[in-house]
């Protein structure tokens, strides 16, 4: 019975979560001792993506600028979640590879974009937008290849409806378009301490759950283990936090969330289960488009969260309240899911 194995994997998927997060705390003071020790500072950006000065950005994060705290945690994630996946014999073809392959290639591209914000001599900090999204682009779309291809995926569910077909083509592109979507909007919602760590604690719990109700024991082990080294790097990273996780995180857990919700057939519930990242996205798209057209500003500062910052919310605050409006949103997209015939 369904009932019974999820009761007889639950224990185990626990155990290697724990397992991620006892390897990943410590491992983590192994990396902050490197890193304040070679003063890896993450270069602020000066200029947004239309070109004008972040005066209201360097003003919020002047203390942060100033007191200086290392970036790239996010490689400790990254050697984690693979050794504790292999190692557990979590490593699966129709489960986990593309989910571990996301994750790391999503933070190798991470990390390229962070070594060139550290030690780059160009007045650009870190990768080119264009070159970035071309090389998240390309790793969606192999992936999606083999989602379509070697794994037969070519329908997608939509809840409370059914079933449909759009084809080998169209599974690429939808799979490409979550897989960069997400790696996005995870990155561009790392802008607070603990921000963008709860929040993909959050998803990936959902997510892990939903695996576990569909039977997909090893992806749900993928899911827990990501969750277990994300309590690690929270316990370190709440206010004020010893280091960020930069792009190396960020596009990690973006990208391996996006392929988790492909494969658990779910993708239409992402912007529920994830619904935060993609206020966080849509507010930073809607303030270029506005100053592009318009030439004016909806947000005195975006991503969403600078915003309320800038209109005096306290840091802590944002954080906190963001993470009940995520835990919240997790919750709802679990019920859909077991309501809208993801689950069955």
């Amino acid at each position: 019975m369904l009932l019974d194995d999820i009761n007889s994997n639950i224990g185990r998927e626990l155990m290697i979560s724990l397992g991620a997060f006892l390897l990943s705390m410590f491992l983590t003071p192994i990396y902050t001792d490197f890193a304040y020790k070679h003063k890896l500072w993450k270069r602020q950006k000066s200029v947004a993506v239309t070109g004008e000065e972040l005066t209201v950005m360097n003003k919020l994060h002047k203390d942060k600028i100033k007191r200086h705290f290392p970036t790239m945690a996010g490689i400790v994630m990254l050697v984690a979640v693979p050794f504790v996946l292999i190692s557990t014999g979590c490593l699966n073809r129709g489960q986990t590879w593309l989910p571990i392959v996301a994750f790391v290639g999503g933070g190798v591209i991470g990390f390229i974009d962070d070594i060139l914000n550290l030690f780059g001599k160009n007045a650009v900090a870190g990768l080119r937008a264009p070159v970035k999204f071309a090389m998240i682009t390309a790793l969606g779309a192999a992936l999606g290849w083999f989602f379509a291809v070697k794994l037969g995926w070519t329908s997608v569910m939509i809840p409370y409806v059914g079933s449909i077909s759009i084809g080998v083509v169209g599974m690429i592109v939808l799979f490409t378009f979550a897989v960069v979507a997400t790696g996005n909007a995870v990155n561009i919602s790392d802008g607070m301490d603990g921000l963008a760590g709860g929040l993909a604690m959050l998803a990936y719990g959902s997510y892990g759950i939903i695996a576990l109700l569909q039977e997909q024991w090893y992806l749900a082990g993928f899911c827990f283990i990501v969750l277990g080294a994300l309590l690690a790097y929270i316990w370190f990273n709440v206010y004020p936090a010893r280091f960020m996780m930069g792009d190396t995180g960020s596009f990690a857990l973006g990208a391996g969330l996006g392929v988790v919700a492909m494969m658990t057939n779910s993708f239409l519930l992402l912007p529920v289960i994830g619904g935060l990242f993609v206020v966080e996205a849509g507010s930073s798209l809607i303030q270029i488009i506005s100053k592009k057209v318009f030439h004016k500003k909806v947000f005195v500062s975006a991503p969403l969260h600078h915003h309320l910052q800038a209109k005096g919310w306290e840091e802590s605050k944002v954080v906190m309240r963001f993470w009940i409006i995520g835990g919240i949103l997790a919750m709802l997209g679990v019920f859909l899911a077991m309501g809208g015939g993801i689950i069955g």
